[in-house]
């Protein structure tokens, strides 16, 4: 078969054309590529801002479930706050109760329970008796130096107080008598038997074991005026402020107005404590009137 021989000017046309065309294909594969790739950077674009969008959605989600489990933990954490300090406070006052009970029960074990007894017909102290401490009472405030003097040692500075306010109120009180063992009040007894007889010395003086004095914590009263004698007390001034103040100091009188156990006996006065004092004054009530369970409640402030 014969060959075509091409002309030169044939050859280079032919050339430009294979050229053309090359670069005709080269272009369009360009585009081609561009157009690929500016719709995958649509698409990546696309699920950037859904991602952007999820991202946001849940970080909102997370930070709202962060301020809820937050404040949630707050809530919890004050309500078991103020349940731990409500059972704190309870434990608090169980152990305040525990320990004014411990208290008031080492206050009772040191306080003798014979204090607040009603004698005078009612309880009996044996001959052996006798309070644990005594003080003697200075002779500026007895009335008589011919007898030392004595009184429950705890209980003499609120006997000194009260005749030391008394003077300040121009009342001149003084102790005519106080502290009587067994055996001095079955001898005093005894002599007022043999002066009035036994049925009038009853009315006005206990027997051994039934008085007040024995206890230490009784005391008669004088003032000036009377020649040394009782007879006459409630008509001064020194009885009047002893009723208005005495129970300020602890001490009521025994035997009052129309009481059952003995005649009255304006001079006679029992230390009993003050708030157990304060409170028959206020009412109005005789210490022997009460019930002995009444007034052992008052025990543990005897001393108070």
């Amino acid at each position: 078969m014969e060959k075509i021989q091409l002309k030169p000017k044939q050859q280079l046309i032919g050339a430009f054309v294979l050229v053309g065309l090359i670069i005709i294909l080269g272009a369009w594969y360009e585009q081609n590529q561009i157009n690929n790739l500016s719709s995958n950077i649509s698409t990546l674009s696309a699920k950037l801002a859904s991602l952007e969008i999820k991202l946001s959605s849940t970080t909102a989600e997370l930070n709202a479930n962060i301020a809820q489990t937050h404040n949630s933990l707050s809530d919890a954490l004050k309500q078991n706050s103020a349940t731990i300090e409500q059972q704190l406070g309870n434990y608090q006052q169980q152990v305040s109760t525990v320990s004014g009970t411990v208290s008031n029960l080492q206050k009772l074990s040191k306080t003798d329970p014979q204090l607040l007894q009603k004698y005078s017909k009612v309880f009996f102290l044996n001959e052996y008796y006798a309070p644990a401490r005594l003080t003697e009472i200075p002779s500026e405030y007895e009335y008589s130096d011919t007898k030392q003097l004595k009184f429950q040692t705890d209980i003499w500075p609120h006997l000194k107080q009260m005749l030391d306010d008394a003077k300040k109120d121009n009342n001149n009180i003084y102790v005519f008598s106080a502290y009587r063992s067994f055996n001095e009040q079955s001898a005093l007894k005894g002599q007022y038997k043999v002066t009035y007889g036994s049925g009038t010395a009853n009315s006005f003086s206990a027997d051994q074991g039934y008085s007040e004095h024995q206890l230490g914590t009784a005391v008669d009263f004088i003032t000036t005026g009377l020649d040394g004698t009782l007879d006459g007390f409630d008509n001064t001034k020194a009885y009047e402020w002893l009723l208005a103040n005495a129970y300020r100091y602890g001490f009521i009188i025994s035997y009052p107005k129309d009481n059952t156990f003995y005649v009255f006996e304006p001079w006679h006065w029992r230390f009993v404590g003050v708030l157990l004092a304060t409170d028959l004054h206020n009412q109005n009530k005789n210490f022997y009137n009460l019930d002995q369970r009444k007034i052992d409640e008052y025990l543990v402030n005897f001393f108070d």
